[in-house]
This record gives structure tokens, C-alpha cells and sequence, in this order.
């Protein structure tokens, strides 16, 4: 239980930090200030995307470090804790991504302006993928499951048949002079 809990936290700790840096880089869209309230100035804006790509992007990047670190430690524990740990602190560290990037502005809050005298401010950031969200767990659980194999199929017996010995070497019976 406690590997579990420790890499629960440690994600989500992680997805805090993820959230920040979610802030600073992903594009505001523009939005008009009208008397209906704010409504988005261009709706084929690429800004909506770019914050969908950054997000997945960064929570792709910790999602495979954090699955590489979790497959390595693990190796002396209890790597299912380890794996449970990695989906659920995975999807914590992805929704704690969202909030804390949602919750903090601190990417370019500039926005160019405006003609007809209308004035354009930032709007704020949000994903329209909610899919991305399971990048984090989706490519840490992915990467230990292809470690795991990787290391199991080296050290399998079926990997080398027959006692690790050629069967068709000198010390198989066969007499290839016909004696």
C-alpha cells in the first residue's frame, strides 16, 4: 500500500508543477468583450488546439518518465502497487494539470490589438480534447508494461531452447562424414 500511495502523490505533486508549466506555454484564445459578455473573436482560432497539444505533450513527456522511474524502482518491490500507483497518480497528475493551469495565468496574456473598436483580451485556458487527459497514464502504464516485457522475454527460457546449446552443433549426434 505504501508504493502505491508514495507514487500517487508523487504524480500528483508532479501534476501540479505540470500545471504551471501547461500556463506558460499554451496560447490564450481571443476573446471580444461584448454586451452578451465575453464571446470568442475568432472560432477557427488554432490557440483551442495549441493548448490541447501543449497539454498532451507535457503530460506525454512526465507520463513516460514516470513510467521509465517507476519500472526502475520497482524492480526490487512490489511492481503492481507500482503500476496501480502510475494510473492513478497518472490520471490525478493529469486532472491536477488541468486545474492548476486553468487556475494560474501565467503564459502570454497579450493579445493583439483589435480594429472596428473592439477590444480583445485572453480567454482563458481549457482543453476542448478531454482524450488528453489520459496521456499521463495511458504512456506510463504503456512504457512499464513494454519494459516489463522486454526484460521478461530476457530472461525466459524460451529465448533459448534446448539448454542454450545449438542443435544442430558437433555435440548433437549427427556424423556429417557418414560414419
Amino acid at each position: 500500500m505504501r508504493d502505491f500511495a508514495v507514487t500517487v502523490l508523487v504524480l500528483g505533486l508532479s501534476g501540479a508543477a505540470a500545471g504551471l508549466l501547461w500556463s506558460f506555454l499554451a496560447p490564450r484564445p481571443p476573446y471580444v468583450m461584448s454586451r452578451q459578455g465575453p464571446l470568442l473573436a475568432d472560432p477557427s482560432t488554432q490557440a483551442l488546439i495549441a493548448a490541447d497539444g501543449w497539454f498532451a505533450v507535457i503530460t506525454g513527456v512526465l507520463g513516460l518518465v514516470c513510467g521509465a522511474v517507476g519500472y526502475g524502482l520497482s524492480r526490487r518491490g512490489r511492481p503492481l502497487a507500482v503500476l496501480l500507483g502510475l494510473a492513478g497518480g497518472g490520471m490525478l497528475g493529469g486532472y491536477l494539470t488541468l486545474v492548476v493551469g486553468q487556475a494560474v495565468n501565467l503564459g502570454e496574456v497579450s493579445v493583439a490589438a483589435s480594429g472596428q473598436g473592439l477590444s480583445l483580451v485572453p480567454g482563458p485556458l481549457d482543453l476542448t480534447a478531454q482524450g488528453v487527459l489520459y496521456a499521463w497514464p495511458t504512456l506510463a502504464v504503456g512504457l512499464f508494461f513494454a519494459l516489463e516485457g522486454i526484460a521478461g522475454y530476457r530472461d525466459s527460457p524460451l529465448r533459448r531452447p534446448f539448454g542454450g546449446q545449438d542443435p544442430y552443433g558437433p555435440l548433437s549426434g549427427y556424423d556429417i562424414g557418414g560414419r
